[in-house]
């Protein structure tokens, strides 16, 4: 039986997944990640922290699951995207890496703007505060000595491939969100690689997603009990790579995912750039399509952030209480999520989250609601975004950690009001895309029996969606006042 391992390098979580070919999963494990806030719109995390977390979910596969690990035929990589690993000549991070919430470029976002009228018809979107490229031109800028220092720019999952393989690879739907690439052409482009005061020879070989990337050098093979010279496949970005997780592989297809951060992703057949509205266009990991993303920072972090506030020792039991609360509409607040800044519609680092309407009976159910129905506000901003563009959507998944709460999800169904399927593997998200790149780079299907499966659909709930728009409203005159002081 031949089984794949997908490794997911996410922003508060290496996890890992062993799928066999027909998508059933078989074992898995996860390891935590931090983020370190060193400033005001500082947003980090150390490389050697992403394989560290990478090796401890190895080992502890090959020491529960011998058999399992002696059995894959092929590593897939995903991982959160955008962040920016300088790496020197013998292969050792320089510094940290800028994430992909890091707000602190952007009066460089601006200059590129500037510079280049022409830069997202090439790139894909407009420059913005958490991209690769202006995060690279504040390095330059602000960090001279480190960039002379750089021999490799490296995407998250792609430093943990070069642990791995030895080799500085990337894949074509990861590399293009780096604003660095020519995304139709699906090279980089010395043009605005130059304006970000790089050449492209620090920049990775390109790969397709479903292609060979790599293989695992003979000591890993070794400690993690792995076959030697195993295949390391390009693998993607956590958004393309949830995207073939949740079976959005033809255009008009689209997925919702509640992470860490929040992603609404439609796949097109067509090159459409983004040109405003904090959206963007990059290549999907199907060869052929192009993602339209709508991005909101924080989605199932906002949750995590309220609970650890009020003192929530489970967050499944705190949902359930929610969903079981008998609230009038009149009693729940409204919050805006924007706790990291917002991109999806607004573009703005330098958004602030804002809770109102607080009566003296709120108490913790209520302010969790609030928080559940804020960020369903905010995935209906980018809903708005990508059909104002144009974008086909036929059918929409709902995928990631928040996938788990079935309330939630009738949320967002009810604000966008378009019913959401909930595939049978939902939860794994990139982790299965992951694993289904590996099995295609190994010659097989890229998804399994388990995609005819039937799915689960949250249907729009009618009786509260007055309520929902009333809130709503509320919701978007916190932005303009906010904006407006």
């Amino acid at each position: 039986m031949s089984l794949y391992l997908g490794l997911d390098i996410g922003t508060s979580a290496v996890k890992a997944i062993i799928v066999d070919a027909e998508d059933r999963e078989q074992a898995s494990a996860e390891a935590p990640l931090s983020i370190d806030r060193l400033r005001p719109l500082w947003s980090e995390q150390h490389p050697d922290a992403w394989w560290t977390a990478a090796a401890a979910v190895l080992d502890r596969l090959a020491a529960d699951h011998p058999k399992l690990m002696s059995g894959i035929a092929a590593i897939g990589l995903s991982g959160q995207m955008l962040g920016v690993a300088l790496v020197d000549a013998s292969g050792r991070p320089i510094r940290p890496a800028p994430l992909w919430n890091d707000g602190r470029a952007a009066a460089e976002c601006a200059e590129l703007d500037s510079r280049l009228p022409d830069f997202a018809e090439l790139a894909g979107a407009r420059p913005m505060p958490g991209f690769s490229a202006p995060k690279i031109l504040w390095l330059a800028r602000h960090e001279p000595d480190a960039i002379r220092r750089t021999r490799r720019i490296l995407l998250p999952k792609d430093y943990v491939r070069l642990c791995l393989t030895g080799d500085a690879v990337s894949d074509r739907a990861d590399a293009s969100a780096t604003l660095l690439m020519d995304t139709r052409a699906g090279v980089w482009s010395p043009r605005l690689a130059e304006a970000c005061g790089i050449a492209t020879d620090v920049l990775p070989e390109l790969v397709e997603s479903g292609m060979i990337g790599g293989t695992l050098r003979p000591e890993l093979a070794q400690r993690f009990g792995l076959r030697v010279h195993l295949p390391v496949a390009g693998g993607a970005g956590d958004n393309m790579a949830g995207a073939v997780g949740a079976g959005v592989v033809r255009a008009g297809n689209a997925f919702i995912s509640l992470g860490t951060s929040g992603v609404y992703f439609v796949a097109n057949d067509r090159f459409v750039p983004a040109r405003g509205q904090g959206m963007h266009t990059h290549r999907h990991a199907v060869p052929g399509l192009f993602g339209q993303h709508g991005c909101v920072l924080s989605a199932a972090s906002a949750l995590t952030w309220i609970a650890c506030i009020l003192g929530v020792a489970s967050i499944e039991r705190f949902l359930a209480e929610i969903e079981a609360a008998n609230f009038s509409p009149a009693e729940i607040p409204v919050f805006s999520p924007y706790l990291s800044g917002e991109r999806t519609p607004h573009d703005d680092p330098l958004a602030s989250a804002t809770l109102s309407n607080l009566r003296a009976a709120a108490g913790p159910l209520h302010i969790g609601r609030a928080v559940l129905e804020g960020v369903a506000f905010a995935m209906a901003d980018c809903h708005d975004a990508l059909t104002e563009a144009g974008a086909p959507i036929e059918t929409i998944a709902l995928i990631g950690g928040g996938a788990r709460s079935r309330f939630w999800g009738r949320i967002i169904a009810t604000v966008i009001d378009r019913p959401l399927q909930l595939p049978p593997l939902a939860p794994l998200g990139p982790a299965l895309g992951a694993a289904r790149l590996a099995r295609q780079a190994s010659g097989g299907a890229l998804t399994g029996e388990a995609e005819r499966n039937a799915t689960i659909t949250l249907e729009p709930d009618a009786p509260s969606r007055a309520g929902l728009q009333e809130r709503r409203a509320i919701y978007r005159q916190h932005y303009a006042k906010m904006r407006g002081s």
